[in-house]
């Protein structure tokens, strides 16, 4: 239980990790590439939330947020 706890969060610290790193390298990048990757920032995050961490969910749920970011960055 408490192993399970810990890789759902280790998941989870990841995915923002990844999400900071890669916003750090936006300075450059269009409006929509920005938001593109905000989407798929944010789709990450909710995907291994609803899924309680499961790989396929957090790529998933990255994939659906940066199509999303894409197109509201148009």
């Amino acid at each position: 239980m408490i192993m399970r706890k810990l890789h759902s969060v280790a998941v989870e610290m990841a995915v923002v990790t990844m999400t900071i790193a890669l916003l750090a390298g936006c300075g450059g990048m269009s409006r929509r590439g920005t938001d593109t990757v905000i989407g798929a920032g944010v789709g990450g995050v909710a995907g291994a939330v609803l899924t309680g961490g499961s790989a396929l969910g957090t790529v998933g749920g990255a994939a659906v947020g940066g199509v999303v970011g894409n197109q509201v960055g148009k």
